[in-house]
This record gives C-alpha cells, sequence and structure tokens, in this order.
C-alpha cells in the first residue's frame, strides 16, 4: 500500500458550493412538474411540501453536521456508522454508497444532463446521440477529477456561481415582471385529490430535489478546517438551497400557475420563455445543463474517497489498486472504476427508476446516522464535538422522523413498484456481507458480529 496521504487544501468555500453543487441538481428544474402535477393543478399543497421538505433537511443537516465534525475523517457517513456501531456495519453503509447509491445517482442526473443536451442541440429523440452524451459526461467528469481534489473544488465553486445565474433571473423577473396576484398557497389541492393521500408522494418526490448534502462529510479529511468549516458548510448550503427552492416557485406562480406548471418536463425553461422568449428558454437549458454539471461533479468528487476508504481498510477485492494515489495524491483509480459503473447503470436510460432506488437506499442509513447523534451523547458525553445539534434532543428527533417516513413509505405506501425496488435495493446492500466475510477470511480482520445495540 502506498504511504502517501490524501492532500489538505479544500476550505469553506469549496465545502459549501460542494453542499449547494450537489442538491440543486435537476431536482429545482423538474420537479415542479411532479408536484403540481400531484396536487392536481394547485399550488397550496405542493408550496408548503417545499417548506417542511427544507426544514426536514436542515434537520438531517444539523444532526449529522454533529457527527461530521467530531469524526472529521475521510468516508463521510460509512466512517460514522463505523464509528457508532461497529465495523460491519460501517463497511454496509461504504458497499451501499459504492454499489448503489453513488453510481445510481450520478447516472440518473446523468441521463438528465443526456436528454437535455440532445434537447438543446435540436436532436432530442436521437436515443444514441442521448446514451453517448449520458456515458461521455460521466467518464469526461472522472478524468477531470484525477487531476487532484482542488482542481475539482474550483470546478465545483465555478459551476456553483454559473447555476445561479439563471435562478437568479427568472427569480429577479419572475417577482417583478410577474403577476404578483397570482395564487401561491391557495387551493391546497385540485378537485378530487385527497391532501392526505398525497402529501407523502410530495415530500419524497422534494425530498430528492433535496438529496446531496451529507455527502460533503467524506471530503472531510482533505479540507483545512473540517470542525469549524464542515457545519457551516451543510446548515449553511442547506439553508442556500431551501430559500432558492421556495423563491424559485414563488417566482415560476407569478409567471405561470400551477395547472400550466405541470404541464411542462422543464417548468423553468417555461417560465424563462414568456419572460425572455424563445431565447430566454435556451439560456436557462443551458443553465440547467450547467447545472446537472455541477451536481455530477458534486457525487464524482466525494463518491469515490468512499471507495478509496473501504480499499484502505482492505475490505474490497483488489484493495491495493482500488485504494492507489495517483501522482497528484487523488484516488484517480477509484474515481474511474466509479465513473465506469455510473454508466453502466446510466445505459438504461432509467432516471426514476435509478433515483428511486437509491433513495430507499441511503434514507435508511440516514436514519441510523441520526440516531447515531443520540448514541453517542450517552456512550461517549466526554467526546470533543466542535459543534453540537440546537436545540437537541429535539431537532435530531425531526430528522429521525423525517427519515422514517421516507423509507416506510417507500416500502409499504408507495405502490407495488417503489416496494419491489426498495426490496432490490435491500438486497443488492446485503450482498456486501459475503464480500467482507471473504475479505475478513482472507486478510484475517475482524469478522464477528458487531454490537448495534
Amino acid at each position: 500500500m502506498e504511504n502517501k496521504s490524501l492532500q489538505k487544501n479544500l476550505g469553506f468555500a469549496a465545502a459549501l458550493s460542494t453542499v449547494v453543487g450537489m442538491v440543486i441538481g435537476g431536482g429545482v428544474f423538474f420537479k415542479p412538474q411532479a408536484v403540481f402535477t400531484l396536487t392536481g393543478g394547485a399550488p397550496g399543497l405542493g408550496m408548503i411540501a417545499w417548506i417542511v421538505a427544507g426544514i426536514v433537511t436542515i434537520t438531517a443537516g444539523l444532526t449529522a453536521a454533529e457527527i461530521s465534525a467530531a469524526i472529521p475523517k475521510t468516508g463521510g457517513m460509512m466512517v460514522y456508522i463505523e464509528e457508532i456501531y461497529g465495523k460491519k456495519l460501517g463497511f454496509l453503509t461504504g458497499w451501499m454508497q459504492c454499489v448503489l447509491f453513488f453510481p445510481a445517482t450520478i447516472a440518473a442526473i446523468s441521463v438528465m444532463f443526456g436528454q437535455q443536451s440532445a434537447i438543446l442541440l435540436g436532436n432530442g429523440n436521437n436515443q444514441t446521440l442521448v446514451i453517448f452524451l449520458t456515458a461521455g459526461v460521466i467518464l469526461f467528469i472522472g478524468f477531470i477529477n484525477s487531476f487532484g481534489s482542488k482542481t475539482s473544488g474550483m470546478i465545483q465553486t465555478i459551476s456553483t456561481i454559473c447555476k445561479l445565474v439563471p435562478l437568479i433571473l427568472i427569480i429577479g423577473f419572475g417577482l417583478f415582471k410577474g403577476n404578483a396576484s397570482s395564487p401561491v398557497f391557495t387551493p391546497l389541492v385540485g378537485k378530487g385529490v385527497s391532501p392526505g393521500g398525497v402529501f407523502g408522494q410530495l415530500l419524497i418526490a422534494i425530498l430528492f430535489a433535496y438529496d446531496g448534502w451529507i455527502n460533503v462529510g467524506a471530503i472531510a479529511g482533505e479540507m483545512k478546517d473540517p470542525g469549524k468549516d464542515l457545519p457551516k458548510a451543510i446548515v449553511g448550503g442547506l439553508s442556500l438551497v431551501m430559500a432558492v427552492y421556495v423563491i424559485i416557485n414563488i417566482a415560476y406562480l407569478f409567471v405561470l400557475p400551477a395547472d400550466q406548471l405541470a404541464q411542462f418536463a422543464s417548468p423553468a425553461s417555461a417560465v424563462a420563455e414568456v419572460l425572455f422568449g424563445r431565447v430566454g428558454g435556451q439560456i436557462i437549458t443551458i443553465g440547467i445543463l450547467i447545472s446537472v454539471f455541477g451536481c455530477i461533479n458534486g457525487y464524482l468528487l466525494t463518491g469515490p474517497r468512499i471507495l478509496y476508504t473501504l480499499a484502505q481498510q482492505k475490505t474490497l477485492p483488489g484493495y491495493k489498486f482500488i485504494g492507489a494515489l495517483n501522482k497528484n495524491d487523488v484516488p484517480a483509480n477509484a474515481t474511474m472504476i466509479m465513473a465506469f459503473i455510473s454508466a453502466l447503470y446510466a445505459l438504461s436510460g432509467q432516471f426514476n427508476l435509478l433515483s428511486d432506488l437509491s433513495m430507499f437506499a441511503v434514507w435508511s442509513f440516514y436514519v441510523l446516522t441520526f440516531v447515531g447523534v443520540i448514541k453517542l451523547r450517552k456512550t461517549h458525553p466526554d467526546m470533543h464535538r466542535p459543534y453540537k445539534v440546537p436545540l437537541y434532543p429535539f431537532i435530531p428527533f425531526v430528522a429521525i422522523a423525517g427519515g422514517l417516513f421516507v423509507v416506510l413509505n417507500q416500502l409499504f405506501f408507495a405502490g407495488m413498484t417503489n416496494t419491489l425496488m426498495s426490496i432490490g435495493g435491500v438486497i443488492i446492500t446485503l450482498i456486501g456481507l459475503p464480500v467482507y466475510s471473504y475479505m475478513a477470511k482472507k486478510e484475517g480482520f475482524d469478522n464477528r458480529l458487531d454490537d448495534v445495540a
């Protein structure tokens, strides 16, 4: 194993932009269509759901940040789970992220990139072109990320700034040129729609738009001052994202009513076309592509660090190759492996299938992370905590409740398709157990069941 160490050159700006870049992806541009379709073309419940989902996400960020600051090691959630519950469950977390969550999420976002790029080029029905663009952007970003975390962080910062430009234009012109008397919170739902029946689906759809916040913890080992900067980046980034999501939806509604927004796959482009004409719609499409590019870059910056950590622990076959650092002190092999796996997932072309599959699995482990904050407070009361969750234990309980809602809703209440996909996610995750047992026997490390009580 090479005796190199990861560079500590990422600061607050790169961490903050990574959070914003990973969360503001396709959701802010595409999800309003699904949201206002579910509400029957009425704005009220959809707007409430955007706010509720934002609050749940901020409580999740506030909760997870305590562990991120107290355990500032490369690997993120996988390392947190290992420190709290033991090696086997920690490995299973990393395994789920490396073979399911990160590749499926990267692939899903890249499918949107490929489809929108093809539309911009005037050839949206050419599936060969869509597949080429989808797989190509994954491999290209993976290659760029091999040049060093400083380069990746710089790309992330630039793409985040660029993506905010169309958002600011829509918000500014939408609020001031739109119809301020347009209904935003009334009616609650359309005729024949049950608020209680659709609220769960609304939250799940919107929480996908908010996802990505926890993965910045994976680069803690490459940050200059993780104890100080990481919690600020998570909480500050999520607060900014929530404000953008709520305000831009108000701007959408000032320009087009909810029942019309439900008709467009990209409501942002439709609103821009009303405000700025046909060229404006194309500019927003370019903004969407920049947004998605930054989102993919964020995941391919953080995801391979988890694969690298598993290799460093000798828990994966081929760990010497996977855990090697290149001349830039970057886990380039792990980065390209994850890029290739993601590209294979992306060949399915199924955005919803990929995103739904990843959400169920990762939220199960989010809940374990939130519970872990409470567990550590009891078992390690004197542990050094550069940051503590405010309003403890209320905020962790809200985060846990929100996470359990997502998991249970996907498993039991979101239809047979989602139930089967969730079971598939459990099976893929559990395949990691025999892999761990094999490597434990081969390398001679502890294979006992850890106490997770």
